[in-house]
């Protein structure tokens, strides 16, 4: 199975190749909290958690 991201930087879509391939690191930042709670607001947790899991 292989995983495809758009890189933001070359505008294309690209085949996913971690520096280790024993181990990938993720960062992601934490809510953005301006305003009123929203289903909007549990999007990124639920993308994250899924490409997490994969």
């Amino acid at each position: 199975m292989s995983l495809t991201l758009y890189n933001t930087l070359t505008r294309k879509k690209e085949p996913f190749a971690p520096i280790d391939k024993t181990h990938v690191r993720m960062y992601v930042c934490g809510p953005t909290v301006y305003d009123f709670a929203h289903i909007g607001n549990a999007r990124p947790v639920i993308v994250f958690d899924v490409l997490y899991r994969l």
